[in-house]
């Protein structure tokens, strides 16, 4: 059973940093793509970063290009989003999740997402 545990969110102030980690169980997590997505409330889920099974590919939304960065350590089963620059935009539920293939280019390919952990950005 393929289980994701985000932690990191919380409150920040615009401008601020957080870092989001994700720890994955129940699949051999170093074969498989990683991604974050994110959905604010009244609004549709939306990719924000895919990394593919190794780290040397990544894949970013155009509104968190140069802010975001995601990463993964394979030793550990965990993904992270570190993310600068933070904007009242931003806020969101932000949900890790983890995918059949090896490489993801987009928001397609995903097939089980974490419980999500909330991210809030005051003006």
């Amino acid at each position: 059973q393929v289980q994701l545990v985000e932690s990191g969110g919380g409150l920040v102030q615009a401008g601020g940093s957080l870092r989001l980690s994700c720890a994955a169980s129940g699949r051999t997590f170093s074969n498989y793509a990683m991604g974050w997505f994110r959905q604010a409330a009244g609004k549709e889920r939306e990719f924000v970063a895919g990394i593919n099974w190794s780290g040397g590919r990544t894949y970013y939304a155009d509104s968190v290009k140069g802010r975001f960065t995601i990463s993964r350590d394979n030793a550990k089963s965990t993904v992270y989003l570190q993310m600068n620059s933070l904007k009242p935009d931003d806020t969101a539920v932000y949900y890790c999740a983890t995918s059949p293939y090896n490489t993801v280019v987009g928001a397609v390919g995903y097939d089980y997402w974490g419980q999500g952990t909330q991210v809030t950005v005051s003006s």
